[in-house]
C-alpha cells in the first residue's frame, strides 16, 4: 500500500481533489505548473518543484516556469525608482542652495541635476539589478525582478549591458518599451538585446 506521503492532493479548476498516487496523477495528465500537496508538505507546490514528479514530464531538474511582469508593473516600478533617485539628489542640492547667495551658481547647481539624476539612476539600476535582490526598490515593492533567460540572477556586468541597452529603447522614441506588448515574454527592446526577462512572483 502506498505511503500517505506519496499520495498527492491535486488542485483541479481551483479545487483540491484526491489523494492521487503518482500513477493517478499521470492518468490525469498533470502539468508542471499544477499545484500539488502531500501530508508532509507545509503548503502547495507546483508539480515541477517535487523531485519525484519530474519524471512525469521527462526531465530531471526543476524547470523554470516564467510569470512575466506586466507593462504597468514595470512602469510603476520605474516611476517609483525615478522618485527615489530624484529625492536623494534633489534634497541635498536644495539644502546646499540655501547657503548659496550667488544666483548663477544656484542655477548651475539646479541645471547639473539634469545630468546627475539620470547618471545616478543608471548606476542605481546596475547595482540593484545585479545584486542578490535582482531588483531596484521600485521593483521590490511591485514584487518583480530581473533575471536571465533561464530565470537565474544576472551578473553586475550583465546588468551594465541591460541598462546601457535602454538607449535603443529610448532612441526609438520609447517604442522599444512598447515592444513588450508584442511578444509572449513581455520583453522590452533592451531586454531582447541583453537577453533578460522581468518576472514576478508566481500567483
Amino acid at each position: 500500500m502506498a505511503s500517505a506521503e506519496n499520495n498527492y492532493i491535486l488542485v483541479i479548476n481551483g479545487k483540491p481533489e484526491g489523494p492521487f498516487t503518482i500513477d493517478g496523477l499521470k492518468q490525469r495528465r498533470i502539468k508542471p505548473g499544477d499545484f500539488v500537496r502531500t501530508d508532509a508538505m507545509n503548503d502547495y507546490k507546483e508539480a515541477h518543484e517535487v523531485a519525484e514528479l519530474r519524471q512525469l514530464f521527462g526531465f530531471k531538474e526543476q524547470v523554470f516556469l516564467q510569470y512575466f511582469a506586466a507593462f504597468d508593473q514595470r512602469a510603476t516600478a520605474a516611476v517609483l525608482d525615478w522618485f527615489f533617485v530624484s529625492a536623494v539628489c534633489v534634497i541635498p542640492a536644495f539644502l546646499v542652495s540655501i547657503f548659496i547667495t550667488d544666483r548663477t551658481i544656484g542655477l548651475g547647481l539646479a541645471a547639473s541635476l539634469l545630468i546627475i539624476i539620470p547618471v545616478m539612476n543608471l548606476i542605481y539600476h546596475i547595482i540593484m539589478e545585479g545584486s542578490a535582490k535582482q531588483a531596484t526598490f521600485g521593483k521590490q515593492i511591485l514584487k518583480i525582478k530581473v533575471c536571465d533567460m533561464q530565470g537565474k540572477p544576472i551578473s553586475r556586468s550583465h546588468a551594465v549591458g541591460r541598462n546601457f541597452a535602454k538607449v535603443f529603447s529610448i532612441l526609438t522614441l520609447f517604442i522599444g518599451y512598447l515592444y513588450a506588448f508584442f511578444n509572449k515574454q513581455q520583453q522590452c527592446l533592451h531586454d531582447k538585446i541583453a537577453g533578460t526577462l522581468v518576472i514576478k512572483d508566481r500567483l
